[in-house]
């Protein structure tokens, strides 16, 4: 007995360090994500416009409305994203569930699209609260989708419903922005990117964000046990019907606002719960709050080697996340033989 409490003991620490780790890599991350960027400005300068503001230096003023919104949104997104993933992944017994691959945001860009044609002259919040929708319709229509049949929803059939509504909803998309020329600016909003995250925005959705993000955590306890198997969660009095809804209101909570706030982001939620699962082990209690550190340190890394390798212009979220995910992707589908 003395062993094994000493294990569990062990085992705790070494957890907590980990998490410490992520926690300083997500200061330094933060920290480059001011520092560098695609207008050179000296780093001296730029530490100087956060602790000693002068309005009237320009490069203060690019610190202090574009770098430091940024960075905060980088933190946001990332560490949505991955619970989102984790969540989707221990409530479905999915390895290959992710915000971009169950109709999120699919359904997001459909709407920002009607936004654009029919809507020109909406304002953010009123874009945020568009894309926030739709991300809601997508991840609605996949889960309803999945669940339209007499067995009910298996991991499997998640996935594929979740491919085809995505499919529907990018077709759909496509449509509109033909058949109202606004091709460039949808492009340029599923391209994803942060660089015009501003302070507006990130004060309307940080309530959002704290709630999804509370959910989550209060939720990981169960979804731990859900991850097991329904007959499992069932036998030791759990409510799996409830779980099962309260982890979709985070999950749309989360990966709403992330999709709304910088556009469609996918393989984030895939990739870092993965990691997590790896390194800390299959307990949801430890991948979630895991995932949350080092899906803001992923996220920032990301965008910091966006803008430093494509100067003076940037690359896109989307792209980058796009040379990452799919081999992953493809590795993880290759490797998982059945649902977990």
């Amino acid at each position: 007995m003395k062993d094994k409490s000493a294990s569990v003991n062990r085992g705790s620490f070494i957890y907590m360090l980990f998490l410490l780790l992520g926690f300083v890599l997500l200061l330094l991350c933060a920290a480059a994500s001011i520092s560098f960027g695609a207008a050179r400005i000296n780093i001296v300068t730029a530490w100087e416009a956060v602790f000693a503001f002068d309005p009237a230096l320009t490069e203060h003023q690019i610190i202090q409305s574009a770098r430091i919104p940024r960075t905060i949104a980088d933190v946001m997104v990332g560490v949505s994203l991955a619970i989102a993933g984790a969540i989707m992944q221990g409530t479905t017994r999915n390895a290959l569930a992710d915000s971009g691959l169950m109709g999120v945001n699919s359904g997001a860009a459909f709407a920002v699209a009607l936004a654009f044609a029919f809507l020109p002259g909406s304002s953010h919040t009123q874009m945020l609260l568009i894309g926030f929708a739709g991300a809601g319709l997508g991840a609605g229509t996949t889960y309803l989708a999945a669940a339209l049949n007499r067995r009910g929803m298996t991991p499997e059939r998640l996935v594929l419903a979740g491919i085809s509504i995505t499919m529907l909803f990018s077709a759909l998309g496509t449509f509109v922005s033909m058949k109202f020329n606004i091709g460039k600016a949808l492009v340029y909003w599923t391209s994803g990117s942060v660089a015009g995250a501003s302070w507006e925005e990130l004060l309307f959705v940080f309530p959002w964000f704290v709630a999804g993000v509370v959910l989550a955590l209060c939720l990981s306890p169960s979804i731990a046990i859900l991850s097991l198997g329904d007959d499992i969660a069932v036998s030791v009095g759990q409510r799996t019907k409830l779980v099962k809804l309260l982890s979709l209101l985070a999950v749309l909570l989360l990966a709403g606002l992330s999709t709304s706030l910088v556009g469609p982001v996918s393989f984030v939620g895939l990739i870092v719960p993965h990691m997590m699962r790896f390194i800390v082990g299959i307990d949801y209690r430890r991948i979630v709050p895991a995932s949350a550190i080092y899906g803001g340190v992923f996220m920032l890394l990301a965008d910091v080697t966006g803008r430093i390798l494509a100067r003076p212009n940037e690359l896109a979220l989307g792209i980058i996340f796009a040379i990452i995910g799919v081999p992953f992707f493809l590795f993880i589908s290759r490797r998982e033989k059945r649902a977990f």
